[in-house]
């Protein structure tokens, strides 16, 4: 973990503004999961309680995508194309925000943590609190 980092406020959304959120986070430590969707969007993984989660604008051009289990709710704009967040198939219950959509140069704040998603099943235990 990133020493001394303290809880934060963040903002960020997608690249063309039409989605836009703001993130509580109390631990800096985000995963960079090597399976096949996450490997492709570049997703750097920070996954909140959705009380520290606020969608501020953009709902209307948010659209769904799922695949294989249906649980993992993929968040992406419409006009843009960009994937801020989603819910997780490993915490349903929370939000999954993509460190990469936050504003600013804000990811040396974050420790990345590897994970290997390609292999999910076998390593899901590490991710699950």
């Amino acid at each position: 973990m990133i020493k001394n980092m303290k809880p934060a406020i963040y903002e960020g959304g997608c690249h063309c503004g039409a989605v836009r959120f703001r993130v509580e986070v109390d631990n800096h430590k985000v995963d960079d999961c090597n399976c096949s969707i996450c490997s492709k969007k570049g997703f750097l993984h920070l996954i909140v309680p959705k009380d520290k989660f606020t969608l501020l604008q953009g709902e209307d051009v948010l659209t769904t995508y799922q695949f294989n289990t249906g649980i993992a709710k993929h968040k992406f704009c419409q006009v843009c194309g960009i994937h801020p967040f989603y819910i997780p198939r490993s915490h349903p219950d929370c939000i999954d925000v993509n460190v990469r959509c936050l504003d600013g140069d804000v990811i040396g704040n974050f420790e990345i943590v590897p994970f290997d998603g390609a292999n999910w099943e076998d390593n899901i235990h590490k991710l699950v609190d």
